[in-house]
């Protein structure tokens, strides 16, 4: 945990240092596609309060001055597992994004999913030592939290104090100044499998970048893609990719858990080549051309001609109906959302007071998947688009860009974490703690 504490506190004032200097870039190493936006951070809006960190989250004022997306290689299930051909993928997007913004960036921020997340309550409680809440009360109610033994080769990515309770007044975002005499908190802390960060920043530095903070996908896709009622009052939201489907769950604005389903979009197109009997290539551009997951009756009547070129006239020349394709399709969309269910059954997301769910990423465009993921999911279902940030092009607006999207808001205006305090780090993980967030309702 120490190692750890003081690797996000390395990277947490090399953060600080780029945003002063006015450019950092932030990248999405995703499964099917490598995007980097390259930002320049407005200097009037950083402030930090107080030297000693305590809360980063100043309003700092960005626009986007550079962009560019790149195929994914060497990149499986959100995590490296091709070294090479990772890091030239990564040299593309974040040089062609560099060109375009005319600069030399130095700090890149970067989000991963996969990994293996698990999302942990933890509550912790202290008397008040004067008589309103200061900085130092903070800090050792958060070292006050039990911490459960999350097991060898695991790292904390994630530790937010989502809600501080002062005497019987609970849903308190910050106490500091506050009067009273029982200082508690709730922390969500994500752990994740550590050599995925290790092979990141590993990749990073042989791309002659330094790693300046990581954020798991799923939290930031969601701080991209959710309204504020819906961050308030409680939202899942399902991020679904290439090869893995991320999910989240925020309530008063904060993400109190999250998980990842390892199938995607990828698996639906490799479904449709095996069926079919075609290349990937076709395949996927089948299924974004004529794709969907319920059929009508005239989807019998519309032909798609297969096109291969095998050098086998007949296995060239064949057509497949539209209700086909769908036929192809549906099973493993069905499959990917019964699996979120499960995971979301599990976390409690029923206990919420609402259960919207917003879908987004690159595969949520499939048409119909809204109606399909209401009756497999619950009603209140919508489709999601990241929030409009300043010089985004076009082409980077869409579902398949929330996670970009997010790491900008992310970059600019982070939430406190553990590490942005002086906690004493010299504490043992204790006892273990189920992994849920039915902790929840009782503290709301």
């Amino acid at each position: 945990m120490t190692m750890l504490y003081e690797t996000q506190r390395a990277m947490r004032n090399m953060r600080k240092a780029a945003l002063q200097r006015g450019v950092v870039a932030v990248l999405d190493v995703g499964s099917s596609k490598i995007a980097c936006l390259v930002l320049r951070i407005d200097q009037s809006g950083v402030h930090y309060q107080g030297d000693s960190a305590g809360s980063l989250a100043g309003q700092v004022g960005f626009r986007v001055i550079g962009a560019a997306t790149t195929r994914s290689r060497g990149v499986n299930f959100g995590e490296i597992d091709a070294m090479p051909e990772a890091e030239r993928a990564i040299r593309t997007a974040v040089q062609a994004a560099q060109k375009m913004a005319n600069i030399r960036v130095d700090h890149v921020i970067a989000c991963f999913s996969g990994a293996e997340p698990r999302s942990y309550g933890l509550a912790g409680q202290v008397e008040v030592e004067g008589q309103a809440v200061t900085e130092q009360d903070i800090a050792r109610v958060l070292a006050a939290c039990d911490v459960p033994d999350y097991g060898a080769g695991r790292e904390v990515l994630h530790a937010q104090p989502v809600n501080f309770a002062l005497d019987h007044r609970s849903g308190l975002s910050d106490p500091r100044g506050q009067i009273g005499h029982t200082l508690s908190t709730d922390l969500h802390m994500l752990t994740v499998d550590a050599t995925a960060i290790q092979n990141l920043a590993y990749c990073l530095k042989r791309c002659d970048l330094e790693l300046a903070g990581v954020a798991s996908s799923s939290y930031v896709t969601g701080i991209s893609s959710l309204v504020e009622d819906e961050q308030e009052l409680g939202a899942a939201v399902i991020d679904m990719g290439g090869t893995t489907t991320g999910i989240s769950i925020f309530m008063k604005k904060h993400m109190i858990y999250a998980d990842t389903v390892r199938m995607g979009g990828d698996h639906v197109t490799s479904d449709i080549s095996m069926a079919l009997q075609i290349p990937a290539s076709h395949a996927e551009r089948i299924k974004t051309f004529y794709g969907g997951v319920v059929a009508t009756g005239r989807d019998d009547l519309e032909r798609i001609e297969l096109k291969c070129e095998t050098g086998d006239w007949n296995h060239d020349r064949r057509e497949v109906s539209v209700a086909e394709l769908i036929g192809i399709m549906r099973p493993r969309v069905e499959e990917i959302l019964e699996e979120v269910r499960y995971r979301l059954d599990a976390a409690g997301f029923d206990h919420l007071p609402s259960q919207q769910i917003v879908l987004t990423g690159g595969a949520s465009q499939i048409p119909g998947l809204d109606g399909l993921a209401s009756r497999i999911l619950g009603q209140r279902v919508r489709l999601g688009r990241p929030l409009r940030v300043h010089g985004l092009p076009q082409a980077a607006t869409g579902p398949g860009f929330a996670s970009s999207v997010g790491m900008c808001l992310f970059a600019a205006r982070p939430q406190d974490e553990w590490w942005d305090f002086e906690v004493p780090v010299d504490r043992y993980p204790t006892k273990s703690l189920r992994r849920a967030v039915r902790w929840f309702k009782d503290n709301w």
